[in-house]
């Protein structure tokens, strides 16, 4: 991932030290492209062009230096308009006169036309270079970026000059970079009486080696935590500095020793721009300094506003502006809703750097912006009593929070009150009155605790005795981690929130969220999480979703599964979904699936309309088609497993093992066309394979693994000559990859010989009838997996006890037989039209033969005629009407 400080400054020395010869490399460079292809283009740099005053790289830009007669608007446009321009694909056209800098991005049309001494402003002009589209960058703000890269440095600078300090003292040093963040945005916002007070009175009354800043610091917040009227022990240059309250400089803590360069750095950090810092991202960014981890993707890592919004705007944002629109030419009930929004409490119990808490605080007070607004276009109004027109109601203390990352917490409270001050300056320019926000008077509650064994009732009360239920939203984007990514701390974690329960362990971290805010939730108050897609794939959906059904709470709006991605290039995202949950009543409920809300009766686990019915694992088919299992386990550690190579050599030497080899096949075999062997040995054989010296010493191998092994592996010890398992075919079988591409259209599974061996890594269904291929290559098959499946790093994975043997599929004739096997043959026919492609070639959504691709299609439609006459108008319809047969076949066998 390019670091974008670096790139401005490079940019920076680019343009200040600017050499004509060698310009575009060095712009190239900055944006750190290949030096190998760098290097190969300042050799021969007019290769493509034919042109010494033109430079072409392919893919990435068409460079042209303008003459003494040539206009550089003139020749830009000349280029534009000449194919010959778009033989290599330029992504970019510049043309420049080393004064004046003209560029066209070739793909989005966009233009840029500045002197070449402010390049380094526009730098992410020129970003698609490093992979990252406009789409990418667009939430990165390069005030962020630089100051949390200067706020890195600064903590490497203080652990390098004091690690006894850091070892001992991680708590103060998180409060102490949380004071100093609280100081840089004061002095360039307003909230402190002078801009850049707080860096100027370091430089004026510190010793430039660090000497004595760690006294002046530490002098300075007491001044900070103490009202005016008790100063009188302070000297005169403190006391410009206003009392700030809020507990922010409350506690006394330990400051580090600076050094000459960590003074230095404070007063690099305090001479940037913090007016355009946003709390709402900088706060994520900003983790990442005490998180040597993630230091690597500074600012790629937090939840983005459009994330954000997909979780407050139907949680509870549309309701209010409903109401909004419903009151707006009633001042009653214009003031009622001010007054509701004044109550209402926002609850993160994962709140990270609180971005889900400042979003939420910015739109509360942004609709309170627009009722006031309302009011004022009134002819004749009154507030409520008491209440300013001018200034918020929307308190800090409505907003609650849990962290378990003590510094996290910390920058929580600092965020939302610089998120606060945001506000202020907001209202100021609406309504021309600024609230001053010293000292500071309201504080958002955040607690630094494990969410999963604090009681959220103490943290945010649900209930008051006297007016009764408060309307809280509880939202956030709490850690997912599956079973074998949580640690033993967090496993105690889930058995303590699902104590009672035993079907609960391959639940995603997250599901403790959700059973808990299940049990916390009110009839006054909902909640809506970010989580994993898994939650409501395979077999979690049975052990989450029932649980919450039984304490009366319902799901009233939810996303389709969607790539939750960050801004690291190159980085795959994990696929997510937002769940909202609230108790059950007979009110509205959506589904949101890209730019589509679409109204329905019911959301099931699956989030799908639909009745609250859950898939369980079952032991054999609940229809009639042949049993699938998995392949075979070795447990052999390798040794009787051959390379093509190897088989050969033994076969040269030992012409007789050829009898006791056969040919392997799982999943990335099959798929990839990969060759592999195994040694398959019968009892009956063992004497005389025995007597083949390799073979011998491989048998040996094995007995010594498996005797050193697990149980499992020494219960088959006696038999070192075989698999733990020994299943083969009579005629033929099917073999079912059991992980495969979620891109893919089809299932992508195959008939082998009898002679073949199945691996575990796949599944088999042995000397099945012709049309079962039908039935599993079906995409109503594909359909039900989509569904019931687990995911392994997006991938499909193919569970036989949830996605096969739960598959519902009708009872059919003979005719319809026959013609599903014609089917069959059509579709491998097409195959062998391409016998030099893989499987997974052949498969391959962006490049599958169009013949093989309408074979399919012809089978869809003959599998959908076989369910119903009457066509299906979508996937969610089939998927509704195979939860309909489904829910019929398992209540027909509950009963017979």
């Amino acid at each position: 991932m390019i670091n974008l400080v670096n790139l401005q400054e490079n940019l920076e020395n680019l343009s200040q030290n600017l050499s004509k010869e060698t310009f575009i490399f060095d712009l190239l460079s900055a944006y750190e492209l290949p030096k190998s292809t760098i290097s190969l283009l300042s050799k021969n740099p007019s290769k493509l062009s034919g042109n010494a005053d033109q430079i072409i790289l392919k893919n990435k830009v068409l460079f042209h230096k303008t003459t003494l007669e040539e206009d550089e608007h003139v020749a830009i446009d000349s280029l534009q308009k000449n194919k010959n321009s778009y033989k290599f694909n330029p992504r970019f056209i510049i043309v420049t006169d080393f004064v004046t800098f003209l560029a066209v991005d070739t793909k989005t049309k966009e233009t840029l036309d500045i002197q070449i001494g402010n390049l380094s402003k526009h730098y992410a002009f020129f970003l698609p270079w490093c992979g990252m589209e406009k789409s990418q960058h667009a939430n990165e703000n390069p005030a962020d970026i630089r100051a949390a890269y200067k706020m890195d440095k600064l903590y490497q600078a203080i652990v390098a000059d004091d690690p006894e300090y850091y070892k001992n003292n991680s708590h103060d040093l998180n409060i102490f970079l949380s004071r100093l963040l609280f100081c840089f945005f004061a002095e360039d916002t307003g909230i402190f009486s002078k801009i850049g007070m707080f860096t100027d009175s370091i430089i004026s009354h510190t010793h430039e080696n660090g000497e004595g800043l760690e006294v002046y610091l530490l002098t300075l917040f007491d001044v900070l935590n103490t009202e005016d009227e008790k100063r009188t022990k302070f000297a005169s240059h403190f006391l410009e500095f206003s009392y700030v309250n809020g507990g922010l400089f409350g506690s006394k803590i330990k400051l580090p020793t600076f050094s000459v360069n960590s003074r230095k750095l404070i007063i690099e950090c305090g001479k940037l721009n913090w007016d355009s810092i946003n709390p709402d991202i900088f706060g994520s960014m900003i983790q990442a300094v005490v998180h040597p981890g993630q230091r690597d993707n500074l600012g790629m890592h937090y939840t983005s506003v459009p994330n954000i919004m997909k979780v407050i705007v139907p949680l509870f944002l549309n309701d209010l502006y409903e109401d909004l629109y419903n009151s707006r030419n009633d001042i009653r009930k214009l003031n009622k809703l001010r007054e509701r929004i004044a109550k209402i409490k926002i609850f993160d119990p994962a709140c990270g750097s609180g971005n889900f808490l400042i979003i939420s605080y910015k739109e509360l007070c942004k609709l309170e912006i627009q009722i006031i607004k309302y009011l004022n276009l009134q002819d004749s109004f009154a507030s409520l009593d008491g209440w300013n027109m001018t200034q918020s109601v929307v308190t800090l203390n409505n907003f609650y929070g849990i962290e378990i990352d003590d510094f996290a917490h910390e920058i929580a409270r600092l965020s939302l009150y610089l998120a606060q001050h945001q506000v202020n300056q907001q209202f100021e320019k609406e309504f021309g009155k600024l609230k001053p926000i010293l000292p500071l008077r309201e504080s958002g509650k955040i607690v630094c605790g494990n969410a999963t064994r604090i009681d959220w009732n103490e943290v945010c009360p649900s209930i008051n005795q006297s007016i009764g239920e408060y309307e809280i939203y509880v939202v956030g984007n709490p850690p997912y981690l599956g079973g074998k990514s949580q640690s033993y701390e967090q496993k105690e974690d889930m058995a303590l929130v699902f104590k009672g329960l035993d079907n609960y362990k391959e639940l995603d971290y997250v599901s403790c969220w959700f059973i808990l805010g299940a049990k916390y939730i009110t009839n006054n108050s909902k909640f809506a999480f970010v989580t994993t897609s898994s939650l409501c794939e395979g077999s979690q959906v049975d052990q989450i979703w029932p649980q919450i059904s039984k304490l009366n709470k319902e799901i009233f709006f939810a996303y389709k599964p969607f790539s939750w991605t960050n801004n690291a290039k190159n980085k795959a995202g994990v696929t997510c979904t937002i769940i909202g949950v609230r108790n059950r009543v007979t009110e509205k409920k959506y589904i949101y699936s890209e730019d589509i809300k679409l109204e329905v009766k019911n959301i099931n686990g699956y989030l799908i309309e639909g009745e609250d019915y859950y898939i369980s694992k079952n032991k054999k088919p609940i229809s009639d088609l042949p049993i699938m299992i998995t392949g075979n386990s070795p447990y052999e550690a390798g040794n009787l497993m051959l390379s093509p190579e190897e088989k050969k050599d033994i076969e040269n030497l030992y012409p007789q093992a050829k009898l006791f080899m056969k040919r392997a096949v799982g999943s990335d075999e099959f798929l990839n066309g990969i060759e592999r062997w195994c040694l398959w040995i019968t009892d009956s054989q063992l004497e005389e394979a025995m007597k083949i010296p390799p073979i011998l010493e491989k048998i040996n191998k094995v007995k010594e693994f498996r005797r050193k092994g697990g149980e499992v592996a020494r219960s088959i010890a006696n038999r070192p000559h075989q698999f733990r398992y020994t299943h083969t075919a009579k005629k033929s079988l099917i073999i079912i990859p059991i992980v495969f591409s979620s891109r893919r259209e089809y299932m992508p599974i195959g008939f082998l010989p009898n002679s073949s061996i199945v691996l575990s890594s796949a599944a088999v269904t042995y000397d099945p009838p012709l049309y079962v291929f039908a039935i599993i290559s079906s995409r109503m098959h594909l359909l039900w997996v989509r569904l019931t499946s687990g995911k392994l790093r997006g991938d499909i994975r193919y569970l036989t006890a949830l996605s096969y043997n739960t598959f519902p599929f009708p009872n059919i004739t003979s005719a319809q037989k026959e013609s599903l096997v014609s089917h069959v043959y059509n579709i491998l026919e097409e195959r062998e039209r391409y016998s030099d492609k893989t499987m997974a070639e052949l498969y391959n959504p962006d490049k599958m033969p169009d013949g093989l691709r309408e074979a399919h299609k012809y089978l869809d439609l003959a599998i959908d005629q076989i369910y119903r006459n009457k066509p299906f108008e979508s996937d969610e319809d089939r998927l509704s009407h195979l939860f309909k047969l489904y829910e019929d076949m398992i209540t027909r066998t509950t009963n017979e």
